[in-house]
């Protein structure tokens, strides 16, 4: 038996590490995957691990990420042991950027998206309260939100804009085995 990869996505701001921590409190063996990420480990927001241009670069030669790619003028990267903890038959959600999904599905057999969405003034707050970006910044980061996902993808929309049982209770729906 396999574990099944959990792709999350949405835009910044919308609650995605929230929901993957209660997740991960209440989901016996549910594995948060901890991305590699070419920015200072002190910038904050999620577990992370930062590194180097150089570092990063050197374990993409290895072979050391399942997945890696670049965004916001970053570099992310999917440690490749996310395969063992599949191969045990645990669930693994991993937080990805919306351009890596058609690779994810290729590479991770089964994949499910869980697309965390807010209404766009409850995101606006959200971003404003967090005191890193401008009012121009957060128009940018709301105009992208309104972009579609790829086609073709099992997708489940979980609607993170009000109380946080209520979108709790959408992600763990999701993440139950699809039954034939």
């Amino acid at each position: 038996m396999s574990g099944r990869f959990f792709a999350v996505v949405g835009p910044s701001g919308v609650g995605k590490d929230t929901l993957m921590e209660a997740a991960a409190a209440r989901v016996p063996g549910l594995h948060l995957v901890r991305r590699v990420i070419t920015r200072p480990a002190s910038a904050g927001g999620e577990d992370f691990e930062g590194v180097s241009e150089a570092v990063f670069e050197a374990r993409v030669a290895e072979g050391a990420f399942a997945l890696h790619w670049q965004a916001h003028g970053l570099r992310y990267g999917v440690p490749a042991d996310v395969d063992a903890v599949l191969a045990e038959g645990r669930p693994v959600l991993c937080n990805l950027s919306r351009a890596v999904l058609p690779e994810a599905a290729e590479r991770f057999e089964g994949m499910r998206v869980l697309h965390i969405t807010a209404r766009p003034e409850v995101l606006a707050a959200r971003l404003a309260s967090r005191g890193r970006e401008s009012a121009a910044d957060i128009a940018r980061r709301l105009e992208r939100a309104r972009f579609p996902l790829p086609g073709g993808l099992d997708v489940c929309e979980i609607d993170n804009s009000g109380d946080l049982d209520a979108a709790m209770a959408q992600l763990l729906a999701a993440l139950q085995p699809v039954r034939a």
